[in-house]
């Protein structure tokens, strides 16, 4: 892969990771327009994850300063218990990484039928949220784990993780803004722990196939983007224009439905 594609796909995950699209279907879909060996791509794929990571923690600094503050103290308040949601939240995706790595594995092979039908139930949850009238409920435990379960969900490429879980979150009655940070922080540690886990498993030869110089331009790329993503995102959700994304899903679906 050369700085060019690079630069392009790093721009892709950092604007796809926060808006509700797709990050991993865009990628794909990416991939098979530049002629990219969806496996050869693995490592490009954790290190640009790796950035989206890194400009959330940058967006959320404050939050996660108070919640760990908070946590720190070793009492019950709400800082431990709002962490112990998230922690709760991840059991699900958890499950699917640690039994189901090499199962979820085979569907990032460059189907694009697959990520365009997949695209389209994003546009149907997008939908849902949108028209469903709900009262505005603070998360509780079981909310954030029927949140959690739409994260696991979202390991599909096409099933928007942002998308997923926020639309999840607001038909579960939640509040817009409490929702969307719920969303972005819940994903933190099973992201950090998959990146960690996937360094691991590498051996010294893989990384010495590497070029790093693409990498570190995906992760400038995926960095930069993404921190203008999880503002736009921010903003979007709270003044309930998720329906334009769920009819860019639908046309982008149907066109990877026929690429494909």
């Amino acid at each position: 892969m050369d700085w060019i594609k690079a630069l392009i796909l790093g721009i892709v995950q950092g604007l796809t990771e926060f808006l509700p699209i797709s990050s991993s279907g865009h990628l794909e879909i990416g991939k098979s327009l530049l002629n990219i060996d969806p496996e050869g791509s693995l490592t490009f794929t954790v290190v640009v994850h790796g950035a989206t990571v890194v400009s959330t923690i940058v967006v959320f600094r404050k939050d996660i300063y108070r919640l760990l503050t908070g946590f720190f103290r070793m009492e019950w308040n709400a800082s431990t218990q709002y962490i112990s949601k998230l922690v709760f939240s991840m059991i699900p995706v958890v499950v699917l990484g640690l039994f189901f790595e090499q199962q979820i594995e085979q569907f990032f092979t460059g189907n694009l039928v697959l990520v365009g039908a997949m695209l389209l139930i994003t546009a149907l949850l997008l939908l849902f949220s949108h028209f469903f009238q709900a009262r505005q409920h603070s998360i509780s435990f079981p909310r954030a784990f029927v949140i959690g379960i739409a994260q696991a969900l979202a390991v599909m490429p096409g099933i928007s993780r942002s998308g997923a879980t926020i639309s999840t979150g607001l038909i579960l009655g939640g509040k817009r803004e409490e929702v969307t940070r719920f969303s972005f922080l819940m994903v933190l540690l099973p992201i950090i722990g998959a990146n960690i886990k996937d360094m691991m498993d590498y051996s010294a030869s893989t990384f010495s196939d590497v070029q790093l110089f693409p990498l570190l331009v995906g992760f400038v790329a995926a960095f930069l983007s993404g921190l203008m993503a999880c503002t736009w995102m921010i903003r979007i959700v709270n003044r309930g224009r998720l329906i334009y994304f769920a009819i860019y899903c639908i046309l982008v679906g149907l066109l990877a439905i026929l690429l494909g």
